[in-house]
């Protein structure tokens, strides 16, 4: 496709006709198409998969094995290295609670985490399972440093603090140069850029359905399939064993040992449809668009009195304009915005890490994605600053 033009594909945002949403990076707004995909399992086939053998839990089974190839194609991965997860945090978690540390093993995080890339790691050096170690986001040469006598990188792809993204192809290169792992947390950058998963030579990825157009509740862990095979089972019960004994069990294959218990299959056929939504479109197409009106936004609100944007250039920060008002309240900017409806997250965004490490009280964060348009860089634009006028 060449060239983006927004107006096509906002008719299937009902929401978008009275409200100017810039809140993508918290959830995305979900298409017609991916509701009325959800809806088709609930009318028409609303029958268990992976286990009756009657037609409608043959018809279920078979679409949640087309949308495992829909989101595998999608990302240049196997079937049997995605496994569906509630979203991003579950990936994390299954990961940190499955992978075989041993005691005194270093993980490496960035200083810019999420608090789902933060606490499960915390919560095994409490235990003393592992010892935490950090390098400055971003900073290739502070990572080489730190990097070495790692057994585990775990970091962010795109910062959802300020949209800054990292070169994790290089990063995973010397990492796998110095014998550790790296797992990424994908929820900012799977849905607003094009991801080869073979390219990225990750050992793990993960991301959440609801941040791409997709419903709540959705998402998959990527994993590299020998990687994958090295890691204990995380919740157990029906789906994940082939047979059992009263003195044991046999593990089932991949991915679905992962895969506890009857799945959200509804979300599972919308994740597939919102990925395929994008598809249509063309991440390369969603990552432009976002940055034209990034430019746009930051050159009007940049030279606005004690007003500082995070993360630095456009080109730097994806479709996020994350920033602070010297001597105001992120949330009293936010409320003023809203009075417009215009609708953008106000606070530490889950990062309270480095904002209380900076000393800065949150941030007032508009986010961008393929809906939005022109017209929604205005009304920000000017909504932004009728509010600091009103509130200084």
């Amino acid at each position: 496709m060449i060239g983006f033009n927004p107006v096509k594909y906002r008719k299937d945002f009902k929401v978008l006709g009275k409200y100017t949403y810039l809140d993508s990076s918290c959830v995305s707004l979900k298409p017609k198409q991916v509701l009325e995909a959800m809806n088709s399992y609930y009318e028409e086939y609303s029958a268990c998969g992976g286990r009756s053998s009657h037609a409608l839990g043959r018809k279920v089974t078979a679409k949640i094995e087309e949308a495992r190839k829909t989101i595998s194609k999608h990302f240049n991965a196997k079937t049997e290295e995605i496994i569906f997860t509630r979203n991003t945090t579950e990936g994390i978690n299954l990961v940190a609670k499955s992978f075989p540390f041993k005691e005194g093993d270093r993980i490496l995080l960035s200083d810019k985490e999420h608090n789902s890339n933060l606490v499960p790691w915390q919560v095994l050096e409490k235990k003393k399972k592992i010892k935490l170690e950090f390098y400055e986001h971003g900073n290739i040469e502070d990572f080489k440093r730190k990097v070495k006598g790692t057994t585990l990188v775990a970091t962010n792809h795109t910062s959802n603090l300020d949209g800054t993204t990292q070169d994790v192809k290089e990063m995973a290169r010397i990492a796998r140069e110095e014998g550790a792992k790296i797992l990424v947390d994908g929820a900012q950058s799977a849905s607003h850029k094009e991801i080869n998963l073979k390219n990225l030579g990750v050992d793990f990825y993960t991301a959440s359905g609801h941040k791409m157009l997709g419903p709540s509740g959705t998402g998959f862990l990527y994993g590299k399939k020998e990687e994958l095979e090295k890691l204990d089972l995380f919740i157990t019960g029906g789906e994940t064993v082939k047979d059992t004994t009263y003195e044991g069990h046999e593990v089932e294959e991949l991915p679905h040992r992962y895969e506890a218990g009857l799945q959200d299959y509804a979300g599972i056929i919308g994740f597939s449809e919102a990925v395929k939504y994008l598809q249509r479109i063309g991440m390369k197409n969603i990552e432009k668009h976002e940055l034209k009106l990034n430019k746009k936004i930051t050159e009007a609100i940049k030279d606005i009195p004690g007003l500082t944007i995070l993360g630095g250039k456009p080109e730097e920060r994806s479709g996020i304009i994350s920033f602070t008002v010297e001597g105001m309240d992120p949330h009293d900017i936010a409320l003023q915005l809203d009075n417009h409806n215009v609708l953008v997250r106000s606070g530490y965004h889950c990062c309270h890490s480095w904002f209380n490490s900076k000393k800065i009280n949150g941030s007032v964060r508009a986010s961008l994605y393929l809906y939005n348009d022109e017209e929604d860089a205005d009304k920000f634009i000017e909504s932004l600053k009728k509010a600091m006028e009103l509130l200084r």
